[in-house]
């Protein structure tokens, strides 16, 4: 069916097919939705075509026009259902063709027509079999993008998850470790304080046997003072009898009492300097470790001390999410803070550790799939591979590993027997991080440890 005709069929109002038209007294039909619309916006009762006045309320529905309409749409849907629309627009003949350039079918008489004149026409089947090759060919990639995207989804919300998990094991670990901090200073609160009230009770005591002695020598005094008066009442031979044993009572010299020395508390003792102190003293039940280990490099084969600074070999696969700075292959473990000045070191436990290599490597080096060890890695080894770094022949309690980045030296020793292991050397222009790679395990130790 011709455009035309189509167009036929379409409310003047929507310029769509009709929807239930209604014939006015001017005899135009419009869709019976539109034209309540437009009663509603202008607020008369007019035609939307020919402005004429409807002379009624509720015109009634054009049941010709809306048969034609339903037939026309059905014919359409099945036409386009059955891909049976194959007859030119322009000529009524059937579409056979295919015209390459104007990517549209064709008829025999567009195929002589002057508007495709050196056009390249296919028979329209061969087409559509190329086209649905091209098409089958784009879907696969699409569909392939698909199953890439629900596993990067499944990815995601294991990460999200993952992200719960750290949060809430990093949150049970704070509140541990500041307890500890908390129970500490609790305790030395307490001490303080009970050796305040011991000091207070001391100088009490002190000072309540001076009272007492101050309460003696006044009571003796009392008594003499009382005793001359009363001999100072009488005029005759008594008073000279007892003159001289009175007047010697009174004359008895006796030194003032004096404020003790040292009576009051020693404040300075519990609050001079009182947090540095408390400070000083904290230093001995904290550690402090030059590298901590970043669990989100981690192999899924390598389990993870609390405090971040030891590692263990497990058997079980753990559920990390594969984040980019993963091990996937080798199961090794980077240090949490990288390096691009300065001088470090770090020692190593390896009491436990029946196969290890350690080192340093760069941020960028690769870590999905095997190839990690073989540019930009600077470690010993040992009863690894070559490899796996310069191969290390004893057996050693610790190892100790001394960056000098501005020198661009990697240095390894036993810092038990003091013996030197190896050292490379070269120019280091990336940000270094140091790395552990153990079977089944190693530790990091403090600075006090070393």
């Amino acid at each position: 069916m011709s455009s035309s005709a189509e167009y036929d069929y379409n409310c003047p109002v929507c310029c769509e097919i009709f929807k239930a038209p209604v014939l006015l007294s001017c005899s135009h039909s419009v869709c019976k939705e539109c034209l309540q619309q437009f009663w509603r916006t202008k607020k008369t009762q007019e035609c939307p075509v020919c402005r004429r006045r409807s002379s009624k309320d509720r015109p009634p529905l054009n049941l010709a026009l809306k048969n034609l309409c339903e037939s026309f749409l059905k014919e359409r849907n099945e036409r386009r259902s059955s891909g049976s629309e194959e007859i030119c627009s322009l000529h009524s003949e059937k579409l056979k063709l295919f015209c390459l350039e104007d990517k549209q079918p064709a008829c025999l008489l567009c195929f002589t027509s002057e508007q495709h004149i050196n056009h390249t026409f296919r028979p329209i089947s061969e087409v559509v079999s190329s086209y649905k090759e091209e098409l089958n060919t784009a879907l696969k990639s699409l569909q392939e993008k698909l199953k890439k995207r629900e596993n990067m989804k499944e990815e995601f919300e294991k990460t999200v998850q993952h992200i719960k998990s750290q949060a809430e094991h990093t949150e049970r670990q704070i509140k541990q470790q500041f307890e500890k901090l908390h129970q500490f200073l609790r305790d030395e609160e307490e001490a303080t304080i009970t050796a305040l009230r011991e000091e207070e009770e001391q100088k009490k005591q002190m000072m309540k046997e001076k009272l007492e002695e101050m309460n003696r020598h006044i009571s003796a005094l009392s008594h003499t003072i009382k005793d001359t008066e009363e001999m100072m009442k009488d005029n005759g031979v008594c008073f000279l009898k007892e003159f001289p044993v009175t007047m010697e009572r009174v004359q008895i010299s006796q030194p003032d009492p004096q404020t003790p020395s040292g009576a009051l508390i020693h404040v300075p003792r519990y609050l001079g300097n009182l947090p540095f102190r408390v400070w000083k003293k904290m230093q001995d039940i904290v550690q402090n470790t030059p590298v901590i280990l970043d669990p989100n490099t981690a192999n899924r084969h390598l389990d993870l001390s609390d405090d971040l600074t030891s590692v263990r070999f497990s058997e079980t696969d753990q559920l990390f999410p594969d984040n980019p700075e993963r091990f996937d292959w080798c199961r090794c473990v980077l240090g949490s803070e990288g390096f691009n000045s300065g001088t470090h070191f770090w020692d190593v436990e390896l009491k436990e550790s029946q196969r290890w290599s350690l080192g340093v490597t760069t941020a960028s080096n690769q870590r999905k799939g095997c190839v990690f060890f073989d540019t930009d890695v600077w470690c010993v080894a040992y009863r690894w591979p070559e490899r796996y770094g310069f191969p290390v022949e004893q057996d050693l309690e610790r190892v100790r590993v001394d960056l000098a980045y501005d020198r661009g030296t990697v240095s390894f020793s036993d810092p038990v027997t003091n013996t030197h292991l190896h050292t490379f050397t070269t120019s280091f222009t990336d940000t270094v991080f140091p790395f552990f790679f153990t079977y089944p395990s190693l530790k990091i130790l403090p600075f006090n440890s070393q």
